[in-house]
């Protein structure tokens, strides 16, 4: 059974909207309130978007982002195929 997209849409704009009021009123880094409301945009988001997809065969030019345990200290990548390269003298 598909969902009309604009049931979705407006579950993603109330997840976006408590996200908002959530960050707002963010009690420390960690704050599990604003956790919480992170991943229900995640999860509304991809209801809608599968909505949208089933009903017009359309889609966004959003995408969730995941973090990656790959991840170094820097906050960047690393590529492993880096490892085996030396720099060119000239």
């Amino acid at each position: 059974m598909s969902i009309d997209p604009r049931v979705a849409l407006q579950s993603l704009t109330a997840a976006l909207e408590e996200h908002l009021a959530a960050s707002s009123a963010r009690r420390g880094d960690d704050d599990p309130a604003v956790e919480s409301a992170y991943l229900a945009i995640a999860d509304a988001f991809e209801v809608y978007e599968e909505a949208l997809y089933d009903t017009y065969s359309e889609v966004t030019p959003l995408v969730i982002y995941e973090e990656d345990d790959d991840e170094d200290e820097d906050g960047g990548e690393e590529d492993e195929d880096d490892e085996d390269l030396e720099p060119i003298s000239q």
